[in-house]
């Protein structure tokens, strides 16, 4: 395992509720702050008794509404990460996202206009709302794209911190060794983990639970976590599956690692891992634990 002084990941997690939302409200505070700046001196230039509070009113409308649909970017990204392995059909996903976060956006931001001209005595004209969409939509274009780089590059941060795991390749048989008659898929045993420019092994054994997160499978081992860039399904099917067991849509755990299986009300199930930490367990998923446990 890493050095504790080489965590920069575990360091960083405490603060990560904080500093995204932080990041983004700076990057839109700044965005409205200059774009208001631009748009006084261009109005004054062309219309020099016109209200000073317009253009504040435009990009504050304009990056209201950006920062309140930005939960709905990130779900996107992560319904549809890029890069990936159907980045055309992830593509064409995020060409139709587009559209709708423009006249979405352009709807509500033309609303909270005409209610603030309303509240100070004025009247908003959006103009004709053809020629306004096509307008707005080469910008909002540009700010979904940026949005989703600035996810993407966001990932790869993460990724440098966190560690990223691939699967060793199987060992070569050795020279003149009969071929088994059945070729049995291979089981990993290790994983090697690259991290902050090292490299070190982590045992399946050790696996704790895993978690799909994308185009990602995050690996819990011993404390901390790893991606592995492949879909769950393919991880579990490489694993030993009388201890790596399904229990969720995006999880799944090491029978090992299990320490209590607490029902809920519901149907379905909260288990308890050795290490402390919980996993949710789907009804659906039950009965790939013991049933006289969840009795």
């Amino acid at each position: 395992m890493p050095p504790q002084h080489d965590n920069w990941f575990a360091r960083y997690q405490p603060w990560r509720p904080v500093a995204e939302p932080a990041f983004w409200v700076l990057v839109v505070l700044f965005q409205m702050v200059t774009n208001s700046l631009v748009s006084w001196a261009d109005l004054r230039s062309t219309e020099p008794q016109a209200p000073y509070w317009r253009p504040l009113v435009w990009e504050l409308t304009s990056n209201l509404v950006l920062l309140a649909l930005l939960p709905a970017l990130v779900a996107m990204y992560r319904r549809y990460p890029l890069p990936h392995a159907r980045w055309r059909r992830h593509l064409v996903a995020h060409l139709l996202g587009s559209l709708v976060f423009c006249a979405v956006h352009v709807a509500a931001m033309v609303a909270l206009r005409k209610l603030a001209y309303a509240a100070l005595g004025d009247q908003y004209d959006q103009g004709p709302w053809l020629a306004m969409l096509r307008y707005e939509y080469l910008k909002d274009a540009r700010s979904y794209g940026l949005c989703m780089l600035a996810l993407w590059t966001y990932q790869l941060f993460l990724l440098r911190l966190q560690g990223e795991a691939r699967v060793l390749d199987a060992p070569e048989p050795a020279p003149g060794a009969p071929a088994p008659a059945v070729p049995e898929p291979p089981r990993p045993e290790r994983f090697l983990v690259r991290k902050l420019r090292r490299e070190f092994l982590v045992a399946a054994g050790d696996i704790e639970w895993l978690q799909a997160q994308g185009n990602y499978v995050g690996l819990r081992v011993n404390g901390h976590d790893y991606l592995l860039r492949s879909p769950l399904a393919d991880v579990l099917a490489q694993l030993d599956p009388a201890r790596f067991v399904r229990v969720h849509r995006s999880w799944a755990v090491n029978l090992d690692h299990v320490r209590e299986i607490e029902p809920q009300d519901s149907g379905d199930a909260r288990l308890h891992m050795r290490s402390g930490g919980t996993v949710p367990c789907s009804r659906r998923y039950r009965q790939a634990l013991a049933p006289q446990a969840l009795r």
